[in-house]
C-alpha cells in the first residue's frame, strides 16, 4: 500500500538525516540530542508498521517501540533549550527526563494499547488506559518544547536576528507540520470516512526540521537538501499519478508504470527548479538590482568598507552568511589566487576579489556544493564588487597623488623661501658683523654666535628644503663612525664598531647625519653642564664617558646607536622629536634631526628615539643591507 511505503521510506529518510547531523555536530548546536531524536521518532514509526511489515504477531515488540514516545519527547524538549540558548538548569532537564523515562518504562511494563485493524492503512495501534496516560507525557513534553521555540522565537525577532529568527521559524514550522501529519492517525482512529492523507507528509516533518537547522549553519546541506526535496517531491507526484491509474477506462499495470515514468520525465524539469527556488530563494537578477547594489556600494571609501558592506549584501540577498575579502589576503585568511587550495566543504563562502593584468577579478571559494542559481547570483554580484574595488582603488590612487602633489608644492614653496632668506639675510649678518668690530671683546663674540647661530638655522634650512638625490656606494660605516667621532672629545665606541661593516649608503649623506647627531649630543651635554653648575653641583652626573657608540647587525640590517648622557629628551617632544623645527636644546635649529630623519628614509632605513640604559638619550640609526638610489 502506498502509505506503508511513504512510512517505510520516512524512517530510512529519517535515520539518514540522523546520520548526517551526527557527522555536522560540531557545527550545530544541539545537533547530538536532534539526532537521538530523530532516532526515536524512527523506532516510533518503525512500531506503528511493523505488524504490517511482519504481520499481527509482533504485536508485543511493536508496542515497546511505541512506548518509547515519551523519552523521545524528553530528548526534543532538551534540544529545544539547547537550541535555542534557554538555561532551565540542570534540574529542569533532569525533570523533563525524569517524566519521559519513566512513562516509557512504565509503558514497557504494562503495555501501552492493542492493534485493530484499518481499511486504509492496515493495523494501527489504538492506546490503552496505560498508554492513554503515557500519552499525557508526551504531550506535556512537547507542548513544552514547542513553548521554548516560541518564547525564543519572539526574542530574536525583537534583538533582530535575522539568522536565527529563520532558524527557530523552520523548526517551529516542522513541528507544526508533524502535528499536520500526525493528524492521519487521529482519521483511522477515529473511523472518519475519508482517506488519511496527512501521512503522507511524513517524510517532509524530518526534511523541514533538520534543513531549518542546516540551512543558515552549513553551507554545503544546500544542495543535498534541493537534492532531497526533489526526490521527494518526484515521489510524491509518482505516487499521485499512481492513485489516478485505477481512475482510467481500462486496467493494466504496464500502462499505469508508464504513466509515471511519463509523469516524472515531463514534470522532472520543472520540479527541479520549484525545488531550487524553494531552498534558495532569489535566484534571479535584474537590472534594478544591480543598479541598487552599485548604489549601496558607493558609501565605500576603503577596501575593508567595501568587503564588510558587500558581504552585508550579498548574505542577505541568498540568505546565507558569506564573507566578502578585497584585495590581497592576509596571512590567517585563505588565499585569493585561483591556485589556491578549494576551501574546505561546509566552511563559509567566499567571494575574493583581487587585482589582477586585466584588472579587478573575483573567484568564488566555498562554492562548489551551491547549485546555479545562487551561484549565478554571487558571480553577478562579483562583477558588480569588482567595479567597485577599481573606483575605491583610483580614489585612493587620487587621494595618494593628491597628497604627494600638496607636499612637493609645499616643499617648493618652502625652498623658494629658505633661497629668499638666506640671500636676503646675508648681508644684514655681514653689517652686523661689521658694526660690532670696535665693540668690547665680550660684545663681539655674544654678536658672533648669534650670527652664526642665523647662518646655521639658514643652511640647515636650505638643506632641509631644496631637493637631493643619494649617489650610494659601498662604503664601510665603521670607519665613518671612527673619523666622526674624533670630532668630538669624550666619545667611546663600541665592540661592534671593531670590525668593518660594509653597506651601500651616500657617503656625504651618511656622515651629515652622524654630523647632526654628534653636534645635538654635544648641545645637549653643554647644556646639561651648565644646568649643573649654575645648581652648584660640579660633579658629572654620570661616571661613564658622556657619548658612546655602538653597532650591531641583524639579518637584514645595520643597527647604529648614538646615545649620550645629557638631560634627555623631554616628554612633550617626544611624539614630534624628527619633525621640523622640534628641538630639544634651546640651541638648536629644530632641523638636524628632521634631517637625520629624511636622510635615512631616503636610504631606505629608519632613525628611532630608543632605549639603552644607562644612557639618558639613544638615537638609533637603521641601514637597510640593500639599498637602491632613491630621488627625493
Amino acid at each position: 500500500m502506498l502509505i506503508h511505503a511513504v512510512l517505510g521510506f520516512s524512517v530510512l529518510e529519517t535515520l539518514v538525516l540522523a546520520a548526517l547531523l551526527l557527522a555536522w555536530a560540531d557545527r550545530v548546536a544541539g545537533a547530538r540530542l536532534l539526532a537521538a531524536f530523530l532516532i526515536g521518532i524512527s523506532l516510533w514509526m518503525v512500531g506503528n508498521e511493523l505488524p504490517n511489515w511482519l504481520g499481527p504477531e509482533t504485536e508485543p515488540v511493536a508496542m515497546r517501540l511505541l512506548a518509547t514516545a515519551p523519552f523521545t519527547s524528553a530528548l526534543f524538549f532538551h534540544f529545544c533549550t539547547v537550541f535555542c540558548r534557554v538555561d532551565l538548569g540542570r534540574w529542569g532537564v533532569a525533570v523533563a527526563y525524569a517524566l519521559g523515562a519513566t512513562a516509557s518504562v512504565v509503558s514497557i511494563i504494562l503495555v501501552p494499547g492493542h492493534l485493530i485493524h484499518h481499511r486504509d492503512i492496515g493495523f494501527i495501534a489504538v492506546a490503552d488506559p496505560v498508554g492513554s496516560i503515557a500519552s499525557m507525557a508526551w504531550v506535556i513534553l512537547g507542548i513544552g518544547g514547542v513553548a521554548v521555540l516560541l518564547l525564543a522565537l519572539l526574542r530574536a525577532r525583537r534583538s533582530g536576528d535575522g539568522q536565527k529568527f529563520r532558524q527557530i521559524a523552520a523548526v517551529t514550522a516542522s513541528c507544526l507540520w508533524g502535528l499536520l501529519c500526525l493528524a492521519g492517525y487521529g482519521i483511522a482512529v477515529l473511523d472518519l470516512p475519508i482517506y488519511p492523507f496527512p501521512l503522507l507528509g511524513l517524510p517532509l516533518y524530518s526534511l523541514i526540521l533538520v534543513y531549518g537547522i542546516l540551512r543558515y549553519g552549513v553551507f554545503v546541506a544546500n544542495a543535498w537538501a534541493r537534492r532531497a526535496l526533489v526526490w521527494a517531491l518526484l515521489l510524491a507526484l509518482g505516487a499521485v499519478v499512481l492513485a489516478l491509474t485505477p481512475l482510467l477506462p481500462f486496467e493494466s499495470r504496464w500502462l499505469g508504470g508508464l504513466a509515471v515514468a511519463a509523469s516524472v520525465l515531463a514534470l522532472n524539469g520543472p520540479v527541479r527548479r520549484v525545488a531550487e527556488r524553494l531552498v534558495y530563494p532569489g535566484g534571479e537578477v535584474s537590472i534594478a538590482d544591480l543598479g541598487a547594489w552599485r548604489s549601496a556600494l558607493l558609501s565605500a571609501e576603503t577596501p575593508q568598507a567595501l568587503g564588510q558592506q558587500a558581504a552585508m549584501l550579498l548574505s542577505a540577498r541568498i540568505g546565507t552568511q558569506v564573507e566578502v575579502q578585497i584585495g590581497a589576503p592576509s596571512a590567517s585568511t585563505t588565499p585569493s589566487t585561483s591556485s589556491a587550495p578549494a576551501t574546505p566543504p561546509g566552511s563559509t563562502p567566499q567571494l575574493v576579489c583581487t587585482p589582477g593584468e586585466q584588472g579587478w577579478q573575483t573567484t568564488l571559494q566555498g562554492w562548489d556544493a551551491a547549485p546555479p542559481g545562487p551561484r549565478h547570483v554571487a558571480e553577478l554580484f562579483g562583477t558588480v564588487v569588482a567595479e567597485a574595488a577599481a573606483r575605491v582603488e583610483q580614489a585612493q590612487q587620487f587621494a595618494a597623488r593628491e597628497r604627494e602633489r600638496q607636499l612637493q608644492a609645499r616643499l617648493a614653496e618652502l625652498g623658494a623661501l629658505a633661497a629668499t632668506v638666506a640671500h636676503d639675510i646675508r648681508n644684514p649678518l655681514n653689517i652686523i658683523s661689521m658694526a660690532v668690530a670696535a665693540a668690547p671683546g665680550e660684545t663681539r663674540r655674544e654678536v658672533a654666535d648669534q650670527v652664526a647661530r642665523i647662518a646655521n638655522l639658514t643652511h640647515d634650512l636650505l638643506d632641509f628644503a631644496k631637493p637631493w638625490k643619494l649617489v650610494p656606494r659601498e662604503l664601510d660605516l665603521a670607519a665613518h663612525v671612527r673619523n666622526a667621532a674624533m670630532r668630538l672629545p669624550d666619545v667611546t665606541l663600541g665592540a661592534g664598531l671593531a670590525q668593518p661593516l660594509v653597506l651601500q649608503a651616500d657617503p656625504r649623506r651618511v656622515d651629515q647625519a652622524l654630523t647632526n647627531l654628534l653636534e645635538n649630543a654635544r648641545i645637549a651635554l653643554a647644556s646639561d653642564a651648565g644646568d649643573t653648575d649654575a645648581g652648584g653641583n660640579a660633579a658629572a652626573a654620570t661616571t661613564h664617558s658622556p657619548v658612546h657608540i655602538d653597532a650591531e647587525t641583524t639579518d637584514n640590517a645595520v643597527l647604529l646607536h648614538i646615545c649620550d648622557a645629557g638631560p634627555g629628551v623631554p616628554d612633550e617632544i617626544r611624539s614630534r622629536l624628527f619633525e621640523p623645527f622640534a628641538s630639544r636644546s634651546p640651541g638648536g635649529t629644530g632641523l638636524g634631526l628632521a634631517i637625520v630623519a629624511r636622510i635615512m628614509a631616503a636610504h631606505g632605513g629608519s632613525v628611532a628615539l630608543t632605549e639603552r640604559p644607562p644612557w639618558s638619550t639613544c638615537f638609533t640609526l637603521r641601514f637597510p643591507l640593500t639599498t637602491t638610489q632613491r630621488l627625493l
